[in-house]
């Protein structure tokens, strides 16, 4: 059958077309991608204002439309940490629902974690053993851990690299408000490493998204050109070389990096600080890239949900 998910972050709303059945590896079909930085669009009451609502209502109805065009027999539409989080979120759900049909429905922090756990799972397979996964998103950081298919740990920490990117307003930021940032993501992370470490030494240490995407190109990994199947790594050395680098560029000269799109170039700095420090603080060498995420988590527990005919 082919399936689209539909994904409304903090940064995009997109929409990934596949064919799939169950027992296979879902064949990614078609993309379609609008940047609508919902994070950005809050207000200071932490609001959607009528603006965003109808932003978001405007792109949701695209994707609808490119969905139906694509010939999709389903569509999984779900919101991460930006609707989460929203003081208005019934509100901007029931707008969406009455002015497109389609019920978004919100994933928790945790949730999160543990679909893109299972999509690292079985990208890896069962002979990758035990994995300790980390995902950067626009508002949030996830961890997890675990051998089976379920994690044993999962957590949702606001370290997103969209959040953290307001509190380095220069360009490029004052070098105090990069020192005291990276105090503050490495005392958040701090408090969640006792939970992992109980479990014991990871065998791989993976990472998805596109801040990770992002870090690994520019520090020598293969471009995404050369598929999904070219290993992918980030080294703690690399990133920590790059990471002063990072620093002293404008957004713009980030933006003219290999591997970076101009939408994410503002970003990059405060993915890169929340990257190195779950690095260091889980005493990670090298990062394994991992294509399949959130989305592909989503369609895969959908999935399993079919009768095998």
């Amino acid at each position: 059958m082919r399936l689209g998910v539909l994904d409304v972050g903090s940064n995009t709303v997109h929409l990934l077309v596949v064919d799939a059945h169950p027992g296979a590896r879902p064949l990614p079909a078609h993309s379609h991608k609008a940047e609508l930085r919902l994070a950005e669009l809050l207000d200071e009451d932490a609001a959607v204002g009528p603006d965003g609502v109808a932003r978001l209502i405007e792109v949701i109805g695209d994707a609808v439309q490119a969905a139906e065009d694509q010939g999709c027999e389903q569509v999984l539409p779900f919101a991460t940490s930006a609707v989460r989080e929203a003081s208005n979120a019934d509100e901007v759900l029931a707008r969406v629902k009455a002015e497109t049909g389609v019920d978004l429905q919100v994933l928790t922090g945790e949730e999160e974690a543990r679909l893109t756990f299972l999509a690292a799972r079985r990208w890896f397979g069962w002979s990758a053993g035990k994995l300790l996964v980390l995902d950067i998103g626009g508002g949030s950081l996830e961890i997890a851990y675990g051998i089976d298919e379920e994690p044993y740990a999962a957590v949702s920490l606001p370290l997103g690299a969209g959040r953290l990117t307001a509190l380095l307003p220069g360009d490029p930021p004052d070098p105090q408000d990069v020192k005291a940032l990276r105090r503050r993501i490495r005392a958040e992370i701090a408090r969640t490493v006792g939970e992992f470490s109980r479990f014991g030494k990871p065998d791989h240490i993976v990472a998805t998204s596109k801040t990770f995407r992002q870090l690994a190109r520019i520090a020598g990994a293969a471009r995404s050109g050369e598929g999904l199947y070219v290993q992918r790594e980030l080294s703690r050395k690399s990133l920590q070389e790059w990471m002063p680098k990072l620093a002293a560029m404008t957004a713009e000269q980030r933006g003219a990096l290999p591997g970076v799109s101009e939408g994410r170039a503002r970003q990059l700095l405060a993915g890169a600080l929340v990257a190195e420090g779950a690095m260091d603080l889980f005493g990670a060498a090298v990062l394994e890239i991992c294509p399949w995420a959130l989305r592909e988590g989503v369609i895969l527990r959908r999935l399993d949900h079919l009768p095998a005919s």
